[in-house]
């Protein structure tokens, strides 16, 4: 009866690991650039029962279970619905790829957020997002805008165009990449990711196409989310309904003691 329990109870506690992914996806229905996430289970450890009259093979006796544990977690990297914001600093990406971000601790972050603003500091003024991360371009460099520019514009290409008036003053190249394995790389939160071995190597994303004025929504669908919720409920009524079977049979074998 214990090992009919505790296999009940992997069921429980890993349909409430569920559930929590499912809340995190819906409760991230409007961040901009989120990826949405499924857990995905495996059956647990099987060992070969034994049945005395023959030899302890799989062969000649069955395998017995140990209840289901957590396989991996897949994030879904579809893209999400452009956003019309008409907002200049704000830029989106059609097609795969991730702008490459420079953080605090001097680490390259990618996101698909290009929401971003102008950092004007003592050195110059930089672009960055709304955690102070500075985007870089191309080669890896802190994306300057030029002291005598008033206004700038994002080719289709990742080509920045600063601009006074009609001239134009100065030019960068967004840093737009992608990677061999985009499910290799390790989420750091808020929409941001690392590069991991597990990624493979860091590629040009060629085929991207950036929008100006554009931001990517995410990309939880809603109505998805609702049919795994009750996929969920069900699947942990099941397994609640076990622990409880396996708790009256192990209560009816106590009695007959008595």
């Amino acid at each position: 009866m214990y090992s009919a329990k505790s296999i009940a109870a992997t069921g429980l506690k890993n349909q409430q690991l569920r559930l929590d992914t499912i809340a995190h996806n819906v409760a991230n229905v409007n961040t901009v650039g989120f990826k949405t996430k499924r857990l995905d289970f495996k059956d647990a450890l099987y060992v070969t029962g034994l049945t005395p009259p023959n030899p302890r093979s799989p062969a000649e006796n069955q395998q017995k279970g140990h209840g289901v544990m957590v396989a991996h977690v897949v994030r879904n990297f579809r893209p999400g619905a452009l956003v019309n914001t008409g907002h200049p600093f704000d830029l989106s990406i059609e097609g795969e790829g991730f702008f490459s971000l420079l953080n605090p601790n001097g680490d390259i972050v990618y996101t698909r957020n290009g929401n971003k603003s102008l950092s004007v500091e003592e050195d110059g003024s930089y672009f960055v997002n709304s955690e102070g991360f500075y985007f870089l371009d191309i080669n890896g460099e802190r994306i300057a805008m030029p002291p005598e520019a008033s206004t700038f514009a994002v080719d289709i290409d990742g080509t920045i165009r600063f601009l006074s008036g009609q001239d134009e003053v100065g030019r960068s190249f967004l840093g737009v990449f992608t990677f061999q394995n985009l499910h290799g790389l390790a989420a750091l939160g808020d929409a941001n990711y690392m590069h991991d071995e597990a990624a493979g190597d860091r590629l040009p994303a060629t085929g991207a196409v950036i929008r100006q004025g554009f931001l990517e929504g995410s990309n939880v669908d809603l109505g998805e989310e609702m049919t795994r919720i009750i996929r969920t409920q069900r699947a942990y009524q099941l397994a609640s309904r076990a622990l409880t079977t396996a708790d009256e049979m192990e209560g009816v074998a106590n009695n007959m003691k008595r």
